[in-house]
């Protein structure tokens, strides 16, 4: 069955045009991932898809529910956590779930169990009394989960819900995500992480309101034509701003101290940067050829991609 369906889905803010003729499926009981660098329209396509804001133009449902003409019924079975979620600091954990419960009219006998589910594979249980404002990054954002699954949701956004949280935490939430996905949840995800990405069940990449490619993370990283030339260098840094200044068109990424080099003509391409880098007196280790990464796909489908502010582990 389908989740969520959007066909045409576009908004225009004035004479900028934020999300562009994006058509898609996701199905119920997936983790779908919307995958692109800030300003790409990940959040405003997401606020479309929770009833918040009309599309210019466009139609999607969610749940079974026009975004528009039902919009009111759709926020039942939907919960949203924006990247600014409301939690309130000067109440407890215990007492922000009471409130979210509330809000959401969860009826009281199914309470008790719904509480102490949450607080469980949360892991919050032990600082149910705690302030929230007093909780570190990675519990707040815990927090923020449990509070949008207060009334059991049909499908859950989630709009870059690890940004700025540490690895550790990262790691404990997206254990959460996939015991929600057990249940039958279907979870829409927005990230600029790309180690991120690889975890969902298909994703698509969006950049400046255009959807590049959807499908599996596998799918779409065999979809390119190029091969990636990975380059072990002392100082990667400098070795990465000589090749841009020699080659502008040169499509790459620095990961460490290491660069990918995107090719249809691999030996002329190591030929090229090794004679740039030697007469800037920057020599390279070694040289691999090398499967494509997300990274390395988002780069070949985006003239500027080398300047997209996607992120890797």
């Amino acid at each position: 069955m389908t989740a969520i369906s959007t066909r045409g889905l576009t908004r225009h803010f004035n004479d900028l045009v934020a999300v562009k003729d994006i058509s898609l499926d996701v199905r119920q009981g997936e983790i779908f991932g919307l995958v692109g660098p800030d300003g790409a329209g990940k959040t405003t396509t997401m606020r479309m898809l929770t009833g918040i804001l009309e599309p210019t133009s466009g139609t999607a449902s969610v749940a079974g529910y026009d975004i528009v003409q039902a919009s009111e019924q759709l926020k039942e079975h939907i919960s949203y956590m924006s990247q600014r979620f409301g939690l309130y600091m000067d109440l407890t954990v215990m007492e922000n779930i009471r409130f979210y419960a509330d809000v959401y009219m969860v009826p009281k006998k199914k309470r008790a169990a719904q509480y102490e589910k949450l607080l469980s594979f949360s892991n919050l249980t032990p600082f149910k009394d705690r302030l929230a404002g007093q909780l570190s990054g990675g519990m707040k954002q815990k927090l923020g989960l449990a509070c949008a699954l207060i009334h059991t949701p049909t499908v859950l956004f989630l709009d870059e819900p690890t940004n700025g949280v540490d690895p550790l935490s990262r790691r404990d939430f997206w254990r959460i995500l996939y015991q929600l996905l057990k249940d039958g949840v279907t979870i829409f995800f927005s990230t600029a992480y790309l180690d991120e990405a690889e975890r969902c069940s298909r994703l698509a990449l969006m950049h400046r309101g255009e959807l590049l490619q959807v499908g599996t993370p596998d799918e779409i990283k065999k979809s390119i034509q190029s091969d990636v030339v990975q380059l072990n260098l002392a100082d990667s840094r400098t070795a990465r701003n000589v090749l841009r200044e020699a080659y502008p068109d040169l499509k790459l990424s620095l990961y460490g101290e290491r660069i990918h080099v995107l090719s249809r003509d691999t030996e002329s391409t190591i030929s090229d940067v090794t004679t740039a880098l030697k007469s800037a007196g920057i020599s390279i280790l070694n040289t691999r050829v090398l499967d494509p990464m997300l990274e390395d796909v988002f780069i070949e489908l985006t003239a500027d991609g080398k300047r997209s502010e996607v992120h890797h582990a």
